[in-house]
């Protein structure tokens, strides 16, 4: 026998205070759910747990998510760029990128006994001080220093 609960599940969305789509009931339950008239009869079927309310459904991002990460990328090019190379990356961070690889590029010169000590240091000061360009010029003062 087919039950119709419309009604009930009218009245539990008004107590629940929800969407009438959003109430699910027990299937095992359902003749509980017919049998009850009252406001009172379905709080105590709420109580019991024979009713309850489902998730809200939301609209899903994942579509959106994609078309911005691609969006994201658009406009990144050569032709679109407009000032100096430290308007897109800080002054700090070209600095400390650059200082960061000379000096590495130093210590593997000095493990592989390249340039000795007093050299390295030499050198090491220069990198400090600004006055090497490029790991091209730092490879031009060794080769300075190892002709003197």
């Amino acid at each position: 026998m087919v039950i119709n609960i419309r009604k009930k599940r009218e009245l539990a969305a008004r107590i629940l205070g929800v969407g009438i789509n959003r109430v699910k009931f027990e299937p095992d339950k359902l003749d509980d759910v017919a049998d009850s008239i009252t406001r009172e009869n379905i709080r105590s079927l709420i109580k019991k747990g024979v009713i309850w309310t489902g998730k809200s459904a939301g609209t899903s991002r994942s579509r959106a998510k994609a078309k911005h990460l691609i969006r994201k990328k658009h406009g990144l090019g050569p032709g679109s760029k407009k000032g100096k190379r430290t308007t897109r990356v800080g002054k700090k961070k070209i600095y400390i990128q650059k200082v960061r690889s000379l000096r590495y590029h130093l210590k593997v010169l000095k493990d592989r006994n390249d340039i000795n000590r007093e050299t390295f240091w030499m050198l090491y000061k220069k990198v400090n001080g600004g006055q090497v360009r490029s790991l091209a010029h730092l490879r031009d003062l060794v080769k300075e220093t190892k002709l003197h």
